[in-house]
Order: C-alpha cells, then sequence, then structure tokens
C-alpha cells in the first residue's frame, strides 16, 4: 500500500499488523502542498494507494487535478483508491479546486473513511463508517461485510445512537470552526516580518506546520520549548523527509494558545 509522506504515524504499523507493507510516496511543498500521481511509486505488488484530506499534520486537501490523475494511474494498475477523509469537515478557507468524497466518481475502485471521532468529536463511542464506489464497490462491500463480521460487528447500541448523534453535529463543529480560525489567527499575529521561522500554509485540519531554524534539530527545539512550557511535535514525528518543522495542536483553549504561541516566537526568535 502506498503511503503519504509526511503524514500521521499510524500507517506503518496498521498496515504491518495486517502483513501488508506500507510504502511512502512524497507530498511536495511549493506554498502548498501537492500530490504527484506520476511520482508514486507502483511496483507489481502495488493494491491500493492511501490519501488523507485533508493531510495531518500538513492541511492539505486533494485537488480535483490531483484526483483525476491518481484514478486514471490506480484504473490502469487494477489498484483500489483508498481515501481519509476524517478532517474533511474542517476546512480553514473555502477553494473550488477541492476534490469531493473518493467514493462519490465512479471512475476507480475508491474507499472513502470516517467515523464519529472527528465528525462528532466522540473517538470513544468507536463507530466508523467505510463508503465504496466505482467498479467492484459492490463485491467490496460484500467482502468488508465478511471482515467486519469476523471481528465482530460495531455495537448495537451506538449505530442505533448514530442518528441522533450525527443529527447533533453542528454544534461540535461550529465550535471547532471557532476555535481554529481563532488560533490560526493568533498565530499569524505574532509571526513578524523577517521572523527566522514561518508558518506553512494549511488548507485545513486541526494541526499546524511551522519551518524553524536549523540551527537547532527539530529534537532540540521541542525540548527547549518543553523547558518554556510549551508542548509540540517535532516533524520527524511525521515522517518529514527533510528541512525542519514543529507541529502545533490548534485545538487548545484560545488564552492558553495565545499564551503558548507567544513563547514560540519568543523561543525560535532568540
Amino acid at each position: 500500500m502506498l503511503v503519504p509522506e509526511p503524514s500521521y504515524p499510524l500507517f506503518g504499523y496498521l498496515t504491518a499488523l495486517e502483513c501488508v507493507r506500507a510504502v511512502p510516496y512524497p507530498l511536495r511543498w511549493d506554498g502548498e502542498w501537492h500530490l504527484d500521481a506520476a511520482a508514486l511509486p507502483f511496483s507489481a505488488r502495488t493494491r491500493a494507494v492511501l490519501v488523507v484530506s485533508p493531510g495531518n499534520p500538513v492541511g492539505a486537501y486533494l485537488k480535483e487535478d490531483e484526483r483525476a490523475a491518481l484514478a486514471a494511474a490506480c484504473r490502469a494498475r487494477g489498484v483500489a483508491l483508498i481515501s481519509d477523509e476524517v478532517f474533511a469537515d474542517y476546512p480553514a478557507f473555502e477553494d473550488g479546486r477541492r476534490a469531493r468524497s473518493a467514493a462519490l466518481y465512479g471512475d476507480v475502485l475508491a474507499f472513502s473513511l470516517s467515523g464519529l471521532s472527528k465528525v462528532a468529536g466522540l473517538p470513544q463511542l468507536k463507530l466508523a463508517w467505510i463508503a465504496a464506489g466505482g467498479p467492484g464497490a459492490s463485491e467490496a462491500l460484500s467482502r468488508l461485510e465478511l471482515i467486519a463480521d469476523t471481528y465482530l460487528s460495531v455495537s448495537t447500541p451506538v449505530q442505533l445512537a448514530a442518528p441522533g448523534l450525527l443529527a447533533g453535529r453542528s454544534v461540535f463543529q461550529t465550535a471547532v470552526r471557532g476555535r481554529l480560525a481563532h488560533n490560526r489567527a493568533a498565530l499569524a499575529a505574532v509571526h513578524a516580518p523577517g521572523d527566522p521561522w514561518d508558518v506553512l500554509r494549511a488548507e485545513g485540519g486541526w494541526s499546524q506546520v511551522l519551518s524553524v531554524p536549523r540551527s537547532r534539530t527539530e529534537e532540540e527545539w521541542a525540548l527547549l520549548l518543553l523547558e518554556a512550557g510549551v508542548l509540540v511535535h517535532p516533524g520527524y514525528f511525521f515522517d518529514f523527509p527533510s528541512g525542519a518543522h514543529l507541529v502545533l495542536s490548534l485545538l487548545p483553549e484560545p488564552a492558553a494558545f495565545v499564551r503558548g504561541v507567544e513563547i514560540v516566537a519568543r523561543t525560535l526568535r532568540a
């Protein structure tokens, strides 16, 4: 399975548990993040390509032209497209280039993944779903049903509660979007012209990537900030292949976030 890099450090473990090999493919940065379908390392053993839209932590949505090129490449090789869309409801701004949910197109066997964890802020209820579309989707769903039954189906109480939980998701999502917008603005406000660090443009999600000076390693920056009272992740945690990066969560309470990013800005300047 081809998986994006940088990304959340989970796919290698999940694929290994299923005796599947995860092979990374790069996301390119040129002021925004891109997926280059022509550069994907397909082989005779490739069975699926995973995209995360928007990515975690980079926050980039799959674009229509990227999706079309990826679908064509997968279709030509008989490879499935898997799209993790758990953060899709949290865009930072509108963008007409964004692709729709992968299972809606019908031109390649595609699976769209999401769940209550991010959609409704209810990770402990353990309810997620897979939508399938394109050639072979019916057979794929039959096989997925067998797998789900083998591992025991999701609990009946949460299935019955799902319509009500989803109906109330707007309250949670509105609050989260407001907090994300506030914290993005606070981070932008502490970044001054000429600063030796930068905020890499994100299109959505709950995280923010910073490009930081290479005068220290990512781990040294993270430890220095920890001593100053701020918790960040070093970029290597997410397999950034080069450069120096830190990853911030955009979810803290706004007053605490403002204090934190002020410390980050002072520390990186020093």
